[in-house]
């Protein structure tokens, strides 16, 4: 797939991180390295600054690309908009151009009721979620006008079915979907789309607690009718690199659910 060549891609939240196999254990990721097997070079956002390295370090070695790495922790209390503009600026330093965006960074505090939650905790969600994405998005948007890019953004089957103890994280995703519609919308006449993920994969945080808490895995994890947990690189990762495919331009608007079956909806 060429189109994605010498091109540039930010995906936030893509540090380091391997299952004991060493495959991608976390999705933002597992979407570093489909992009980086595509010939895009990215920009890299995260708070670890360590896994952020570990990650520049690998992709340029096996794949022959460039990667931006920049520390960008979007939450409250923080000057936001400054961290984000940050980001874009750099990236524009960098590589003079700007043709993917994947907000896929993403904090909560999981399994606490909402009558449980805290102010901290519900900030914690939006913050890190909703406006990170809003931020992204504002400051990518004169640069994605001029390389008529894509958006592809992060929500979950948290806020589509409302999973039990995860009311801040749910409504952070569904803002994010909200927000995504009405910049589809607005963009249409840049030729800049504008999609959802929905994902459920095999992570290092799922695999962790399998091996420590076996029987509460089995209790808690619902696999779907596939027969397994997503991968992230082959089966999110692809994905994005689909949806940034200029043959998908007419995909726009539209939430797309990678859960294996598990997320089935009108």
């Amino acid at each position: 797939m060429d189109y994605l060549k010498g091109k540039t891609t930010i995906v936030t939240g893509g540090g380091k991180v391997t299952l004991s196999d060493g495959s991608a254990g976390a999705i933002g990721y597992g979407i570093a390295i489909a992009f980086a097997k595509e010939g895009s070079n990215l920009v890299l956002t995260g708070r670890n600054v360590q896994k952020l390295e570990d990650a520049k370090e690998e992709l340029e070695k096996l794949y022959g690309i460039e990667v931006l790495i920049v520390q960008a922790d979007v939450a409250a209390g923080n000057d936001n908009e400054k961290t984000v503009k940050n980001v874009i600026d750099k990236t524009m330093e960098k590589f003079g151009r700007l043709d993917v965006v994947v907000n896929c960074a993403q904090a909560s505090a999981s399994g606490v009721t909402l009558a449980d939650h805290t102010t901290e905790q519900f900030d914690l969600a939006i913050y890190s979620g909703l406006y990170a994405t809003y931020y992204y998005m504002k400051y990518a948007y004169p640069h994605l006008k001029e390389t008529q890019g894509s958006v592809i953004n992060f929500a979950s089957g948290a806020g589509l079915f409302g999973n039990f103890g995860q009311c801040a994280y749910a409504a952070a995703k569904e803002g994010i979907r909200g927000l995504s519609r009405v910049a589809a919308n607005e963009w249409a006449k840049d030729n800049i789309n504008v999609n959802v993920v929905c994902p459920l994969a095999w992570t290092a945080q799922l695999e962790n607690f399998k091996n420590a808490y076996p029987e509460a895995y089995e209790q808690n994890v619902t696999i779907p009718p596939i027969g397994r947990l997503g991968d992230s690189e082959k089966d999110i990762g692809r994905a994005c690199v689909l949806l940034a495919n200029p043959d998908l331009k007419y995909l726009t608007g539209e939430t797309l659910t990678l859960e294996g079956g598990l997320g089935l909806r009108p």
